[in-house]
């Protein structure tokens, strides 16, 4: 028996998201990344096995370092093998960018001490046709310093109800958050970044802060106005959601300190 760990990328764009899920509203099965893979899976071993994710993606949203891990049956299957058998039967929309053998007791969602976020925000000049699924076009270019002193509020164990998304099932809206901050990958472009990494987070929660903290520099809003916003823990307080486009996991760390949890066994989901 091996415990197999994968990292993995996708393009979000036309799955409903990370988990599977069985039948749709209309009754009919549903593309899931997490589905796609199982199936993968079963075709190379010849047996159903289920994949455990570190967290969930929404409908849209993309990933370059989503972590999962199943448990094999074989002893005698290399992890380079892995590697090449299942990037073979899988969509191109889903590639296996590195495979690894973990202990027994290791899981990808109990495991992970901290998960990262980026959202790519296309701002005034348009980009690449072959880029426009994975940004966020706003037609103006915000000030930059004035996101960084919003998302300077967003440090340490903090209340994050104003953000959460109707119907989220969270016991819990406590949050660790490592850190938050804007910054220009290419300013010329006009490509800005929004990185955010926590020990778990809310349904549709970096969208939210995404989309509030630009909607509140617009509004000519301040860092203290945004702290107000979050303090307040009032979900009709938050601005638009950022849609899903520009939004990627992108990476989940299993090796840094394990910070005080409130979230009672809640994961990412974006």
């Amino acid at each position: 028996m091996n415990n197999i760990l994968l990292t993995v990328s996708y393009d979000g764009t036309d799955f409903c998201g990370w988990q599977r899920q069985d039948k749709s509203d209309g009754g009919e099965p549903v593309r899931t990344v997490q589905g796609e893979i199982e199936v993968a899976i079963e075709k190379m071993l010849k047996t159903p096995l289920k994949l455990y994710g570190s967290g969930r993606t929404d409908s849209g949203v993309h990933a370059v370092g989503q972590a999962a891990n199943f448990e094999c049956p074989y002893d005698d299957i290399a992890p380079e093998n892995y590697l090449r058998a299942l990037n073979g039967l899988l969509p191109p929309d889903i590639r296996i960018m590195k495979v690894e053998k973990k202990d027994m007791s290791f899981n990808s969602r109990f495991n992970a001490t901290s998960r990262k976020y980026r959202y790519f925000i296309q701002c005034g000049k348009p980009c690449f046709a072959h880029e426009s699924r994975y940004r966020w076009f706003i037609p103006r270019k915000p000030n930059i310093n004035v996101l960084n002193d919003m998302a300077s509020c967003l440090r340490g164990e903090i209340d994050c109800a104003t953000f959460a998304a109707s119907g989220d099932q969270s016991l819990s809206t406590f949050r660790y958050l490592e850190n938050a901050f804007f910054y220009w990958e290419d300013e010329e472009r006009g490509l800005l970044v929004f990185e955010i990494q926590a020990n778990a987070f809310l349904w549709k929660m970096v969208r939210s802060i995404t989309g509030t903290i630009i909607e509140a520099e617009k509004k000519g809003m301040s860092g203290k106005d945004f702290k107000d916003i979050l303090e307040s823990r009032d979900r009709s307080r938050a601005m638009r959601t950022a849609p899903a486009t520009g939004l990627f996991l992108w990476e989940i760390f299993f090796d840094g300190p394990v910070r005080h949890d409130r979230t009672n066994g809640s994961v990412t989901s974006n």
